[in-house]
Order: structure tokens, then sequence, then C-alpha cells
């Protein structure tokens, strides 16, 4: 499996109702998507009480069975779209070292992202465990899905969770982000 995400800095007095109604219309077009185990339609407001964020983003996570799907979507017209609306974007990827997805992810609202830096000549095997663990803990703890992941190009550490509702324990610091959850795409049953 691959992590993908991109993600759009929008102005402070962006209209972010213009974000959610993409949202509300074009979420449902990548339902069944074929190789694409989900997408979660994310975004930050910078004045949110809730979910506040340092900067108005659109950032879509997506989890793929493999590349062949990436390639597929980056290569069709609804990443055309969004790239001729907002611009073109770096996209990140991550090699998936675990993912567990809850029956529901579907009733995600919130999403929390946390990427670290991996130091060199660390013990691979050993942060993947860790990671792995981190995924457990966070699926008995409420997640609907949870991601660990690494990029060996930046070296780079990821932990994605889908929460029902804002999860306790605030995620703080330069390293984590906290979204919104406006639709998640899942394969047709």
């Amino acid at each position: 499996m691959i992590a993908m995400q991109y993600s759009f800095s929008l102005p402070a007095d962006y209209d972010m109702e213009i974000i959610d109604r993409r949202i509300r219309d074009k979420g449902p077009l990548l339902d069944g998507f074929p190789r694409l185990r989900f997408k979660a339609y994310l975004s930050a407001r910078k004045q949110d009480g809730t979910a506040a964020s340092t900067e108005n983003l659109y950032a879509p996570f997506y989890l793929w069975d493999e590349a062949a799907g990436i390639d597929s979507f980056l290569s069709g017209p609804g990443f055309a779209a969004v790239s001729g609306d907002f611009g073109w974007p770096s996209v990140q990827t991550w090699i998936v070292w675990q993912a567990d997805i809850a029956a529901n992810p579907g009733d995600a609202k919130f999403a929390t992202r946390d990427i670290r830096p991996i130091a060199p000549h660390c013990n691979l095997a050993a942060l993947r465990e860790n990671a792995m663990d981190d995924v457990k803990r966070a699926m008995a703890a409420g997640a609907l899905a949870t991601v660990a992941a690494f990029d060996p190009t930046e070296w780079r550490q990821l932990q994605f969770c889908l929460w029902p509702d804002v999860p306790g324990d605030q995620m703080t610091g330069e390293t984590s982000q906290l979204y919104r959850v406006g639709h998640v795409s899942l394969p047709l049953a």
C-alpha cells in the first residue's frame, strides 16, 4: 500500500465554503475508484475554534492498494481539475508499514497527521515496530482508520488517523496537523 497527500494553502480571507461545497459535490465521484482503499477529503481553517490551523488548507489524503491507482488518478480528469483550479501541488507519498481500517471509516469527522524526520542510521525495523504499535493504540483509542508509513526519499515517518470526534490528545507542534473531514471515499461494497 501507498499513502499519498497533496495540500493547497489558501489565503487567510479565502471563503472556505467554496472548499466545503467542492467536497460535497466532488467527494462522491471517487467512491469506488479502482485500487483506492480510501480518500479523506480534508480541510483546515485558520479561524476555527475546534480545529484551528496556522493557515487555511485543502489537503486530501489517499490510501492506495498499489501504484497503478496513483498513476490512474494523477493522470485523470479529477487531478487535472483540482490542479487547474488551485495550482500544481507537490504530491507526497509514503510506503505503508501498517494500515488498519474499522468497519465505518466514512463516519470520520476529524483527521490527524503527524510527519516526523527519521534520524540517519536509525534502526528502521525498531521504528517500524513502534509505528505499528502506535497504530494499534490509536485504533484502541477509537480511530476509524490509521496509517503508519515512511518516505525513504526524504526520510520522514507518517502517522495518519481518521476520528469520529476531535481526538482527546490534541496534536500540537510543527510536525502535526488536525483537519476536518468533509467526505471519505471508499470502495464500493
